[in-house]
């Protein structure tokens, strides 16, 4: 063998060794969490595989450890099948509910059956492909059975094997050695910490929590971003069971650690309903020294083979259920009670609160709704107050600790003149609210001018409140309609009130001023009935607009209707009414409308469904959840429904005829089980759009 020849094959073994090695060092650190070398040698492999890498590129293969990081920018995310199905799980909300799952699981055999305990991980799923035991593809959950693909930003994700370990490929039991595995993407409590200071840092908006961290750093298009987020991933799922020589839940969770996969270390395959409450009860009591975040207990029937018997219903599987926690409380200090002007004028007392990590993100901020509530939850500035979040979402003060009131404690009653402009301030009859009646109010303008802009009305990406605020200070605009009148140097040059360190001003720039004024464009062909809503007229929300635009189907004929004839269209009457008539006689409201109209922004209603076979009608639908599949957002669904004739409502009742449950379904769909309404998927929805009928 020549010389030369002989040095490429010195030179692949090598590459190879190193890649063994490398993958072996991995899987101790992430698997067994047990390293045997320090973190400089191990760079000190990896340096050396990536030079020979490049010295040698006909060596080069996607599951090398090298090509983690990338920086490919993608145009969209591919549509990926999953193989089965990713069910969601049904919940219970506290132990006698998990006990009555329990029974009902025991009964169905006539006998206590071993059930493998988990801890639910808060963080955004994932199913992973592997064919011949290497890593091909990676898709999100999306709608359960079609996933969006984000092969490139798993492969920056360093505890997921590019290809399994020998003794885990070797265990698979398909012929074809092909396996697709799920389990969640998830962001480190300090990961997230970190991430939200540095946005701090650079006066970018912060993630509200790490599952939302996960989730969008999971669909960044930029690889490199993902890769800098510091994710990891847990594995606990196979999407058949037939696919290892395995016989239960906690075997395969061993396999998958012997595969290479990082599985979580806490798990417990259980023989007694005492032991399965014993170990919920021991996650809720030490969630908060986790490193990451959990929001419940899994527990699955162990055996493959009763799990199959038992089968699945048509949202979950009936084998499993999640044990969710209840909502966490914590303790703070109420430092002040500030007031925040609304869009409207309304007056809103905001709990200033010393900060506290509340259900994985920092909390500083709460509102206390109107005074009535301050006064009737006794709150007063100083005391210490339990905070939580509503739905693990929103932040809210429960109370105070009366036993912990300072003697200083300050009682709070709202101004008698508005923060923002000093007007007078006034409360009419029957309301909670206070309000400024003043058309000049500042802190009003900046709320109509993010109201337009917001997702549910005008939909403008990249106007947010940090630009808007920006955009008004400067004097650029000051209502809706100078958004329309903004040139590029006007936003390129804005100044946002930072500086590099250098200490150069930082600028928006040309490439954020040109995507704004796109989203400006393409905002000009909104629906009218969300150019309505986006107007902020004083009662009149997203359905009413709906409701108005069909009675009226145009700025022009909305003018010439009478108090009367708007108080006649359902679920507006006589109050909703006045408000339109006071805002469309008003001077100023009229020069920004016809500004608006001379800028192009759309003024009256498509009637494309007038000749739509009205097959739906009599039948009203609540959407809940995701459209992810089709796309669409939850209006555009609503509008495709009513085309045909249907009702389209936001809350499940007795009269609704159908809920339609996209991805992560809320309370909406627990609800229309609870009350027997039939609930669709998204098949189901597509297909009601292609036939115009619900299929049986």
């Amino acid at each position: 063998m020549p010389e030369q020849e002989q040095l490429f094959q010195d030179v692949g073994e090598r590459i190879e060794a190193l890649r063994r090695e490398i993958e072996h060092h991995t899987y101790l650190y992430y698997a067994q969490d047990a390293p045997e070398i320090s973190d400089a040698a191990f760079d000190s492999l990896m340096r050396e595989l990536r030079e020979l890498e490049q010295a040698h590129p006909e060596y080069h293969d996607p599951s090398s450890p090298t090509q983690r990081v990338g920086g490919y920018v993608g145009e969209q995310f591919a549509p990926v099948q999953h193989a089965a199905r990713m069910y969601s799980l049904d919940n219970a909300m506290d132990l006698d509910e998990l006990d009555a799952w329990i029974d009902r699981t025991y009964e169905a055999f006539g006998r206590e059956v071993p059930l493998c305990c988990e801890l639910k991980i808060d963080g955004s799923g994932i199913a992973l492909s592997y064919e011949v035991g290497r890593l091909v593809r990676a898709a999100t959950r999306g709608d359960g059975t079609t996933g969006e693909d984000v092969t490139t930003n798993i492969r920056t994700i360093k505890d997921v094997p590019l290809r399994l370990r020998d003794v885990g490929a070797a265990a698979l039991n398909s012929a074809e050695s092909v396996i697709e595995v799920r389990g969640e993407v998830y962001m480190p409590k300090a990961s997230f910490e970190r991430l939200n200071a540095a946005a701090e840092h650079e006066g970018k908006q912060s993630f509200a929590n790490p599952r939302n961290a996960a989730a969008g750093s999971l669909r960044q298009k930029d690889a490199a971003i993902t890769a800098s987020r510091d994710l990891s991933t847990y594995i606990y799922a196979v999407a058949s069971n037939a696919s290892v020589a395995v016989e239960g839940q906690f075997q395969l969770l061993e396999w998958m650690r012997s595969a290479g996969f990082h599985v979580n270390p806490d798990v417990a395959l259980c023989e007694s309903r005492e032991q399965v409450r014993a170990f919920c009860e021991n996650a809720l009591e030490n969630r908060g020294g986790l490193p990451y975040e959990i929001d419940g207990v899994v527990v699955k029937v162990n055996e493959f083979a009763l799990q199959d018997s038992l089968g699945f219903t048509a949202r979950a599987p009936r084998w499993a259920i999640a044990y969710k926690f209840p909502p966490e409380e914590k303790t703070t200090k109420l430092l002040d009670i500030t007031v925040q002007v609304g869009r409207t004028g309304a007056l809103t007392p905001v709990a200033e609160l010393e900060p506290v990590t509340v259900a994985g993100s920092v909390v500083s901020r709460a509102t206390l709704h109107n005074e009535d509530e301050v006064q009737r939850k006794d709150v007063r500035i100083g005391d210490t107050v339990i905070v939580r979040k509503a739905g693990d979402v929103i932040p809210e003060v429960l109370g105070p600790v009366e036993s912990l009131r300072p003697t200083d404690a300050a009682v709070w009653t709202m101004p008698q003149v508005c923060p923002s402009c000093g007007s007078p301030v006034v409360r009419e009859e029957g309301e909670a609210a206070y309000r400024c009646v003043s058309i000049d109010c500042p802190a009003q303008a900046a709320e109509k001018l993010e109201h337009w802009a917001s997702r549910g009305a005008l939909d403008i990406e990249g106007l947010g409140k940090e630009v808007i605020g920006r955009l008004l200070g400067s004097g650029r605009v000051s209502d809706v309609a100078d958004y329309y009148s903004l040139s590029e140097y006007d936003l390129s040059t804005l100044d946002m009130g930072r500086v590099k360190a250098d200490g150069e001003a930082v600028h928006l720039g040309p490439v954020v001023a040109a995507k704004i004024l796109d989203q400006l464009e393409q905002s000009k062909t909104r629906p009218f009935a969300r150019v309505l809503f986006g107007l902020g007229i004083r009662h009149v929300g997203k359905t009413t607009a709906e409701a108005i635009a069909d009675a009226f189907p145009s700025m022009e004929a909305l003018r010439d209707a009478s108090e009367d004839d708007l108080a006649s269209i359902d679920g507006v009457g006589g109050v909703i009414a006045r408000s339109i008539r006071q805002f469309l006689s008003t001077p100023d409201n009229v020069a920004v409308i016809e500004r608006l109209e001379g800028a192009g922004v759309n003024m009256a209603q498509e009637v494309s469904g007038a000749d739509v076979a009205q097959t739906l009608e009599g039948l009203t639908f609540v959407l809940t959840g995701s459209l992810v599949q089709s796309g669409m957002t939850r209006d555009d669904a609503g509008a495709r429904l009513k085309e045909m004739g249907a009702k389209v409502s936001g809350s499940v009742s007795k009269k609704t005829s159908y809920v339609i449950a996209g991805e992560a379904a809320g309370s909406k769909y627990d609800k229309a089980v609870s009350l027997g309404v039939p609930v669709l998927d998204e098949a189901a929805f597509l297909q009601i759009l292609e036939t115009g009928h619900v299929p049986e």
